[in-house]
């Protein structure tokens, strides 16, 4: 076992249990690796479905920072937005305009927003990302980190989500500052132009594919080329993979469906980005009890799972015809059970017609060949001034998924319900549009494969630390900072 390298995994949030421990990665990473995960989630539930594969699983639990560290970063952060200013930045920006109500909300904003403008050139980033990792490692906290690096001697520090999850920052930083070789993963297609920035000078990067390549090396000129690998994401290799497949009985079954009707699938998004979200679903529900002659379809309601404010339960309790499947998620933890992988991939299979707004599922619907309808208007008597649903279709990660035609816009209730007519009676319309939108965004990536080729990844950067090592010389663990 000595001889093998040592892979940490960091998880600083659920849904990393998703794309690396419950899928291919962890299994073949332990083939070849030993692996220790660093884990914000400790409940058993969770870890007895992976310890066989894991010389340790350790707790990690966010660390509160200085008050100084925060306020630095705070200005890093808006001064790469301005940077950058990307459709969703401009939209950042002025959402935080119109939120300062008091005199001196707007007089703090106003400073940082004049200190972010300054700053926002390279020699401005530059210098804000020294300062803010100077401040983070003169953090008293971070000091148990690298006592833990101490212990492990890791050949590979790998954190499954870059920009989510505060908990990884300190342990990450200390593995830096010790020289060990650290990998990060760009967690979801819309991170790198619509959140923040990164702040770990990570040794190596995964993407999902040859687009998100290039924004990285775009955005961030001082990463090379040969840090970066192209992975695809192992969140749809589940989709690929038949023995999370259920009948169409089977799963109607399980959500309570009638397997003869056609089922129109609405996934709800965040509560902040989408106010007012349960007025659509049941104009939608309302509209689809006029289709009798198309089934009538059956509408199917998959609440994001974290949504803490049960905002759709009135909603349940009122529109009895429509199904409101339980979605195995760990609320403490926001966290999926294993449960979940099937349901979510026979929930998108066994559809007729995908609803969202701007949504990752609008991608999966898409890869799985079924319609896909975009909600491009506000619920009824709800203002657009500070959140308008349409604006998301111009931000710069969904732009071309609009563009390619694999998706269709409803700008208004009746344009929703005559695409879900057109979409019921020609399904196969707009087909080829999403066939090679898939094929152009994904490239050979979306195989079923994506969590294999992150753990061969994970090997090779591991791989090189422990074959750079002198020979003859005792092996600390770490390198010393320079």
């Amino acid at each position: 076992m000595a001889d093998r390298p040592h892979v940490v995994i960091v998880v600083p949030r659920g849904e990393v249990v998703r794309n690396f421990l419950y899928s291919r990665t962890l299994p073949l990473l332990a083939r070849d690796a030993r692996v220790t995960v660093l884990s914000v989630i400790h409940d058993a539930r969770f870890t007895d479905t992976f310890r066989e594969h894991c010389e340790r699983i350790l707790p990690l639990s966010p660390e509160e920072e200085r008050r100084s560290v925060r306020i630095v970063r705070q200005l890093l952060e808006y001064a790469h937005e301005r940077a950058m200013w990307s459709s969703a930045a401009k939209t950042h920006w002025r959402k935080r305009d119109v939120r300062q109500h008091r005199a001196v909300d707007r007089t703090k904003w106003l400073i940082k927003r004049t200190l972010a403008r300054a700053s926002a050139r390279p020699a401005g980033l530059a210098f804000l990302g020294a300062l803010e990792r100077r401040l983070s490692l003169a953090e008293p906290r971070i000091e148990k980190y690298r006592d833990l690096w101490r212990e492990l001697r890791p050949d590979l520090v790998f954190n499954g989500s870059h920009i989510h999850g505060p908990a990884a920052l300190l342990p990450m930083l200390a593995g830096c500052d010790l020289g060990i070789p650290t990998a990060a993963f760009i967690f979801s297609w819309d991170n790198l132009t619509s959140r923040g920035r990164i702040l770990i000078p990570y040794d190596h990067f995964i993407v999902w594919n040859d687009s998100m390549r290039e924004q990285l090396l775009g955005l961030y000129p001082g990463i090379s080329r040969a840090q970066t690998t192209v992975t695809g994401t192992p969140q749809f290799d589940y989709h690929f993979d038949s023995r999370y497949f259920w009948p169409r009985e089977e799963f109607c079954a399980r959500v309570g469906a009638d397997p003869r009707r056609p089922i129109i699938v609405y996934t709800t998004g965040m509560v902040h980005y989408m106010p007012e979200e349960p007025r659509i679903v049941a104009g939608i529900a309302r509209a689809l009890r006029g289709m009798p002659d198309l089934g009538p379809p059956q509408l199917l309601v998959r609440v994001y799972p974290k949504d803490p404010t049960g905002r759709f339960e009135p909603l349940k309790r009122e529109l009895d015809d429509v199904l409101f499947p339980d979605v195995p998620w760990e609320r403490q933890w926001l966290t999926p059970h294993v449960d979940d992988l099937p349901l979510l991939t026979n929930t998108l299979r066994h559809a007729a017609v995908g609803i969202n707004v701007a949504s990752t599922v609008s991608l999966e619907l898409a890869m799985l060949g079924r319609p896909v309808i975009n909600i491009a208007y506000n619920p009824p008597r709800v203002d657009i001034s500070p959140v308008d649903y349409a604006e998301y279709y111009d931000f710069d990660h969904y732009r071309p998924v609009v563009a390619s035609g694999a998706v269709q816009l409803a700008r208004d209730e009746d344009e929703c319900i005559s695409l879900i007519r057109h979409a019921l009676r020609s399904p196969e319309r707009f087909a080829w549009e999403r066939r090679e939108f898939v094929r152009a965004f994904f490239g050979p990536y979306l195989d079923g494969k994506a969590g294999e080729r992150v753990a061969r990844c994970l090997i090779e950067c591991a791989g090189k630390r422990r074959s750079e090592r002198p020979n003859g010389i005792e092996d600390t663990g770490v390198t010393p900072p320079t």
